[in-house]
């Protein structure tokens, strides 16, 4: 019973940090499609590029689709972490990939919060793997 409830914690945490991650980026998204559409420069909030100049940008210039790209991925982190509140086997596979992706973009945009709600996310996942699939009691 202990153990049960160890990891239904451990898909809570998941689940809160893949929320935190999809709404937290997802929600500075707009600003900075919307000034590359209006033909300006990625925006900055408190003082930091809202997703550019990070080192992607060596490789891939910030773009509106590569933007969109990652607000794509920030839609499927909160439906990951939805879906994990929920225990459903589906959220924690969507997790696992939709962190994978993000992990790109984190690197990317040189964001360091993201690792670390990734990292809560796929330690939590599987920690609570077993838990996934059982009615909430």
């Amino acid at each position: 019973m202990r153990g049960e409830r160890w990891r239904r914690g451990a898909l809570r945490v998941a689940a809160a940090a893949l929320v935190v991650d999809g709404l937290g980026f997802g929600a500075f998204g707009p600003l900075p499609v919307a000034s590359l559409a209006r033909g300006g420069g990625i925006p900055t909030v408190a003082g930091f590029p809202t997703y550019g100049g990070g080192p992607l940008e060596a490789y891939v210039p910030t773009s509106i689709p590569l933007l969109v790209g990652f607000g794509v991925v920030c839609v499927l982190q909160f439906v990951a972490g939805v879906l994990v509140w929920r225990r459903r086997p589906a959220g924690a596979t969507l997790a696992l990939v939709s962190v994978a992706l993000g992990a790109v973009f984190w690197w990317g945009f040189s964001l360091p919060v993201g690792p670390v709600l990734g990292v809560l996310a796929v330690v939590g996942v599987l920690a609570g793997w077993p838990a996934l699939g059982q009615p909430a009691r």
